[in-house]
């Protein structure tokens, strides 16, 4: 049995140590959201948080996420960053396809919480490892940008 804190709330699983954490969060948890994309930890749409990292969550296995706090697209709204974020992502309308959406924002989120006044290069670096296939990365910036704004960062 190993022990998550997914969203705040504590889960027990009863799954080996090495189950990817996006599977859990998945098919045994039905939190869907988070999405697989390339199950190679190079497209960036199975981004979660653990303890406040942006990690990919289909090479992470549980075992590193017990007793750590995971984060997921379905929790992220509970803090002002996490509001401003989807907030910024519906005004600029960001999504096209949305598919890789939720692993964007989590990444951007990671990083207005390390970093809240980015530069258009930091915006790029923290976001380079997630692909969107409908090229909305001029959108994704503009949303960042709003969001730090609101949050009083970047203007």
């Amino acid at each position: 049995m190993i022990r998550l804190e997914i969203n705040g709330k504590g889960q027990n699983v009863d799954l080996p140590g090495e189950t990817p954490l996006l599977w859990t969060l998945r098919d045994e948890l039905g939190l869907t959201g988070t999405k697989f994309g390339c199950g190679m930890a190079l497209c960036g749409a199975c981004t979660v948080h653990l303890d406040g990292q942006a990690v990919r969550s289909c090479m992470t296995p549980i075992s590193a996420a017990a007793n750590k706090k995971v984060v997921t697209i379905e929790g992220l709204g509970t803090d002002s960053v996490g509001k401003a974020l989807q907030a910024a992502w519906v005004d600029v309308g960001v999504p096209q396809c949305g598919y890789c959406q939720a692993g964007q924002i989590m990444s951007a989120a990671a990083l207005l919480k390390r970093t809240p006044k980015p530069s258009d290069a930091q915006i790029d670096e923290a976001m380079s490892g997630n692909i969107c296939r409908c090229g909305t990365y001029t959108r994704i910036r503009t949303a960042v940008k709003q969001a730090a704004a609101k949050q009083g960062g970047a203007q």
